[in-house]
């Protein structure tokens, strides 16, 4: 399913015939001096994979996060800036690629997601960041490659009921799974919790040692569910990727685990996560040129990547 096949849905045309303010509303979102308002991209110059990444000081990037991960594409290019958002563009193994930087948190992902799913012609889009363990096998330095996410934050409700289930695109986690093999990365393939809150939402001591009750069992109630980590944006990348019908999902290295007392190693693991998401993306554009020439909707695992 195509973004313009969900587009012409006959519920969804239903559902803009009763909204009294349809008119009012810009369809296609805000514009300044002819591009998207909040990113302020170039549409024609975005790549086919889009890895959206976060201004995060626990991973100790060399400056913004666009620029250091631009030094492993070739003709890397600034391509959008607005303050609140910087896009760069270049190829890595021949696979066409934008990276974002921005603030972090599901609300802030929804805004340049937002940008570039109706505007651009990427297809893929992918969290890659540092995130928090919960796995009791999950330790810093790792590498977690999301199958689906727990939506514990608030944007995407804003979208869809809660029942609704995140899941990462399997092409993508397979692809990404294959990557991580390669690159002999110490790795887990499982459930992603993400939150809003980085404090009592996941037990850690707001100001003066806050907590209520239900902020202690958050952590250990996802452990027993076999979940291995937590961040704050693989809910809005996947979430939204699947309603819109793009392909997503999420790599990220793991800093600490409160569960198993294993304390927090600033940027651990974090560049081997950035040469997992990029060969992974290479991987997923030879996948594609198989699927294309056997003329199948589906990659199948038959066609190799």
């Amino acid at each position: 399913m195509s973004r313009d096949e969900v587009a012409r849905r006959a519920a969804l045309q239903q559902i803009h015939e009763r909204y009294a303010y349809w008119n009012n509303v810009p369809h296609r979102g805000l514009m300044v001096e002819g591009r998207p308002a909040m990113t302020r991209i170039d549409p024609d110059k975005v790549g086919d994979f889009v890895l959206v990444t976060v201004r995060d000081p626990l991973i100790a990037y060399a400056g913004d996060p666009t620029a250091h991960i631009g030094q492993y594409l070739e003709g890397a290019e600034l391509i959008g800036e607005s303050g609140m958002f910087t896009s760069i563009s270049g190829t890595y193994e021949g696979a066409r690629i934008t990276v974002v930087s921005g603030g972090s948190g599901s609300s802030e992902a929804e805004l340049l997601l937002y940008d570039f799913m109706e505007f651009s012609k990427a297809h893929t889009y992918l969290r890659v960041g540092g995130s928090g363990g919960i796995g009791t096998d999950v330790k810093p330095g790792d590498i977690v490659v999301s199958s689906g996410v727990v939506r514990e934050e608030g944007m995407t409700r804003a979208y869809i009921d809660r029942a609704f289930p995140a899941t990462s695109h399997y092409e993508v986690v397979a692809a990404m799974a294959q990557a991580a093999d390669e690159l002999s990365a110490d790795y887990h393939v499982g459930i992603t919790l993400s939150v809003d809150s980085d404090f009592a939402g996941v037990g850690r001591p707001g100001v003066g040692g806050y907590l209520q009750p239900w902020n202690i069992e958050m952590l250990a109630t996802y452990n027993r569910a076999g979940v291995l980590n937590g961040d704050r944006e693989s809910a809005a990348v996947v979430t939204l990727a699947a309603l819109y019908g793009f392909r997503g999902g999420s790599v990220c290295s793991v800093a600490d685990n409160v569960i198993t007392n294993a304390e927090f190693s600033h940027g651990a693991g974090h560049a081997k996560a950035i040469d997992v998401a990029l060969k992974g993306c290479a991987l997923l554009d030879r996948m594609d040129k198989k699927r294309a020439l056997t003329g199948k909707k589906y990659w199948l695992p038959s066609m190799g990547c």
